[in-house]
């Protein structure tokens, strides 16, 4: 059976390819969603959505009906599409079996499993993936956000510059729908015409500053710029509701765990460090080769070490608590000396 990614399903629904029955499930459900959105808005036309198209809520319905609609022809169409939303809500789900032994060619039936997976030791999970197209989502890394915002900045034929698109991943995160919304915002902010985006841009409509944040704190480190790092950290100590330090230590953490791993890639050049850690593209890795010449390895290992212990202290662990400044000031020092 053939393991289908979410760029693959996309690729064949582009080309006008649909299959009997789509199982979207597993932990990041933005794919999930822009699947189940693309295959209601062009699978069909306008007109024929008024006869060709059924939304279930798992919560709302039963295996039993969705089988008996999905069983029924399309009307003037040359299909009918059923979305069965919230999935992991539906009981009986083996009473599918028997229809995916046979599926109904003429019919599109997509089920949308949020926050988990079928149970792969039950038989129904077996016939979904032999006779249906399954995706299984793990959770997006943090270090491939950056590719995920070029790659949707391109299909809305959008351009960012390196510190724009860090920006975005330091004031969002891991939220790969509200990325996607809050690019959507920033494109109807340009000026007509325009398509790059800009930290400025960032800065006015997203509200994280231009100058004092995690990417430029990452790059005062690696550069070992302590003048600059200090400054912001100072700033964040300010405006800690707008900086928490335990997103700035995960991003720090996050970044020397990659550091770490990079004395290990057997080719320290770009294409093969993006390689080695995994990465999709090479965008980046600049900063971790930057910091290999300039942070020892057993020095980073001492970093992470380091890195742990302000997070404990952070959430009170220790005996006498520290403002989270003082923290990250002491972190820093200890980092950059």
């Amino acid at each position: 059976m053939a393991k289908y990614t979410y760029e693959s399903i996309m690729s064949e629904l582009r080309s006008g390819v649909y299959r009997p029955v789509y199982y979207l499930m597993g932990e990041e459900g933005y794919f999930t969603d822009k699947i189940t959105d693309y295959i209601i808005e062009n699978a069909l036309t306008e007109i024929e959505r008024d006869f060709n198209l059924t939304v279930f809520y798992g919560l709302e319905t039963d295996i039993d009906t969705v089988i008996n609609t999905a069983k029924r022809f399309p009307m003037m169409a040359e299909r009918q599409v059923v979305v069965v939303k919230e999935a992991q809500a539906l009981k009986n789900i083996d009473n599918l079996i028997y229809y995916l032994q046979n599926p109904q060619p003429t019919t599109v039936l997509v089920f949308a499993h949020k926050n988990g997976s079928l149970d792969k030791r039950k038989k129904v999970a077996t016939e979904v993936d032999r006779n249906g197209v399954v995706l299984d989502t793990k959770k997006f890394r943090e270090d491939h956000l950056p590719s995920f915002i070029s790659s949707y900045l391109k299909e809305k034929g959008l351009t960012a510059d390196p510190k724009s698109v860090l920006m975005l991943r330091e004031s969002i995160g891991a939220d790969l729908a509200r990325i996607a919304g809050e690019i959507d915002k920033l494109s109807i902010s340009l000026p007509q015409g325009a398509t790059a985006i800009t930290p400025e841009l960032v800065e006015e409509h997203i509200g994280i500053s231009k100058e004092y944040n995690n990417f430029e704190l990452q790059n005062a480190i690696v550069n070992k710029d302590v003048y600059k790092a200090n400054k912001i950290i100072n700033y964040f100590a300010q405006n800690p509701k707008k900086n928490p330090i335990q997103m700035t230590l995960a991003l720090l953490f996050s970044f020397f765990s990659n550091l770490m791993m990079c004395y290990y890639a057997p080719e320290k050049t770009e294409r093969g460090v993006a390689e080695f850690l995994g990465l999709k593209s090479s965008w980046g890795v600049g900063d971790y080769l930057k910091a290999m010449r300039n942070y020892r390895a057993m020095h980073v290992m001492e970093v992470l070490h380091l890195i742990r212990l302000a997070d404990a202290q952070s959430k009170g662990a220790e005996s006498a608590a520290l403002p989270d400044g003082e923290i990250m000031r002491e972190l820093l020092y200890k980092i950059m000396h």
